[in-house]
C-alpha cells in the first residue's frame, strides 16, 4: 500500500472515530448540565419521547440526514446541534490526525481527548453558562497523567520533566485567570443601570431560587450571585414585600435575604415582592470561575506558552464579538457572554498554528 494510500485510509478512519464519539459527546452536552448519568441508560434517547434510540437510529452523521431530523418513533424534531456536534468532532479529530501525522501520531489520543473536551465544555457552555467539573479538573487531571506518559506532549523526551511542565501549565492557567477575575471583580464587579422612567420589577421565589423580572427582562436569581458578599442593589418608588408597602426605598439584596434600612428578610419565607424600581445596581463578574478551572484543563494539556497565547487570543475574539454585538444592539442589560467558546478557539489555533504565529508576529515586529 502505497503512503498515501496509508493516509487517505488513517484519514477517513480518524473523521469515521470523530464522529462516532460526537454522538457520545451528545449524550455529555445533555446529560451532564441536568445531573444525568451519561451511563445510565447507556442508549441515547429522544428528548421529546425518552424513547431509547436502537442502534440503527443512531448511526452518526447518518441517522439524521435519513430521519430528516427527526424521531423514529414520535417524528419529533431532533435539533441539527445533534449532526453539528458530530460533523464537528470529525473534522476536528481528521485535523488532528493531519497535524500530528507523521512525526509524532501517538499524540493524536491525548489531542483527540482534548478536542472532546472542547466540544463538550462549548456547547454547554453556550447554552448554560457554566462548564462542569468533569471536563475542567477532570481534564487538568487527565493532561497530566498522559504527558507523563506522552512526553512528547510537552516537547520533550523526559517522563518527569514533561509532567512537571503539565503541571505548571495547569498551575499558570488557573492562576493567571484567578487573577484576572479578581482584578476584574474589582475594576467591573457592578453594573449600574438607570431607568428613563420608573420601571415595574417582580421578585419570585422558585424552591431554592428565585426570577427576577425588571421591565421585559427575565433572569434567574442565582445568576447574580457569585460570591457571599455580593448585593443587589434596587432603589425603588415603591415596593411591596409580605404585604407591607414602602416608598422611595432602598432594596439591598443578598442571595438569601433582604434589607431595607435595618429591617430584615429571609427571601425563603417570601414569595413575591413586586413594585418599580428607578434605578438598580447588580454585580457581576469579569468570568466565571468554570472558565478559570478550564484554563488549568488547558494549560495541563498544552503547556504554560499555550496559555498565554490563549487568553490574549480569547479575550481579542471576546471583546470584538461583544463590541459587534453592542454595536448592532443586542446587548439588554442582563445578558451574559459565555467565554469558554473563545478559550477552546484560543487553545485549539494555538494547538495548530500557536508557534507558526509568534514566529511571525516576532518576525515582522522585529
Amino acid at each position: 500500500m502505497t503512503p498515501h494510500a496509508y493516509e487517505l485510509l488513517f484519514s477517513t478512519f480518524a473523521f469515521i472515530l470523530g464522529a462516532a464519539i460526537g454522538s457520545f459527546l451528545n449524550v455529555c452536552i445533555y446529560r451532564m448540565p441536568r445531573d444525568l448519568s451519561v451511563n445510565k441508560p447507556k442508549r441515547s434517547f429522544c428528548p421529546s419521547c425518552k424513547y431509547q434510540i436502537p442502534w440503527h437510529h443512531n448511526l452518526p452523521l447518518i441517522s439524521w440526514l435519513v430521519l430528516r431530523g427527526k424521531c423514529g418513533n414520535c417524528r419529533g424534531k431532533i435539533s441539527v446541534r445533534y449532526f453539528g456536534v458530530e460533523l464537528l468532532t470529525g473534522l476536528l479529530f481528521l485535523a488532528v490526525w493531519h497535524h500530528v501525522w507523521p512525526r509524532h501520531p501517538e499524540l493524536a489520543l491525548p489531542y483527540f481527548i482534548l478536542a472532546s473536551l472542547f466540544v463538550v465544555a462549548t456547547f454547554i457552555d453556550l447554552e448554560f453558562f457554566i462548564i462542569p467539573d468533569e471536563i475542567t479538573w477532570g481534564g487538568a487531571v487527565a493532561g497530566v497523567l498522559l504527558s507523563l506518559a506522552m512526553p512528547a506532549m510537552m516537547g520533550t523526551q523526559s517522563s518527569l520533566q514533561a509532567g512537571l511542565w503539565s503541571i505548571i501549565g495547569a498551575t499558570t492557567g488557573y492562576g493567571l485567570l484567578w487573577g484576572v477575575v479578581e482584578l476584574g471583580k474589582k475594576a467591573f464587579g457592578k453594573k449600574r443601570i438607570v431607568f428613563e422612567k420608573p420601571t415595574a420589577f417582580k421578585w419570585t421565589r422558585k424552591a431554592n431560587d428565585a426570577e427576577l423580572i425588571v421591565g421585559d427582562e427575565t433572569q434567574l436569581w442565582s445568576e447574580f450571585f457569585s460570591r457571599a458578599s455580593d448585593r443587589l442593589l434596587m432603589h425603588t418608588t415603591t415596593a411591596v414585600i409580605d404585604g407591607e408597602r414602602f416608598e422611595n426605598a432602598l432594596l439591598e439584596f443578598r442571595f438569601d435575604r433582604l434589607e431595607i434600612a435595618g429591617k430584615k428578610w429571609e427571601l425563603i419565607k417570601l414569595e413575591t415582592i413586586t413594585g418599580e424600581v428607578a434605578e438598580i445596581t447588580i454585580p457581576r463578574e469579569a468570568m466565571g470561575f468554570g472558565d478559570v478551572k478550564f484554563m488549568a484543563c488547558i494549560g495541563a494539556f498544552l503547556g504554560w506558552k499555550a496559555v498565554l497565547f490563549t487568553v490574549f487570543g480569547a479575550s481579542t475574539v471576546g471583546a470584538f464579538i461583544g463590541l459587534a454585538t453592542i454595536a448592532i444592539g443586542r446587548r439588554e442589560w442582563s445578558a451574559k457572554i459565555p467565554f469558554g467558546p473563545y478559550l477552546a478557539f484560543a487553545a485549539l489555533v494555538w494547538l495548530f498554528a500557536g508557534p507558526q504565529i509568534i514566529a511571525w508576529y516576532l518576525q515582522t515586529v522585529g
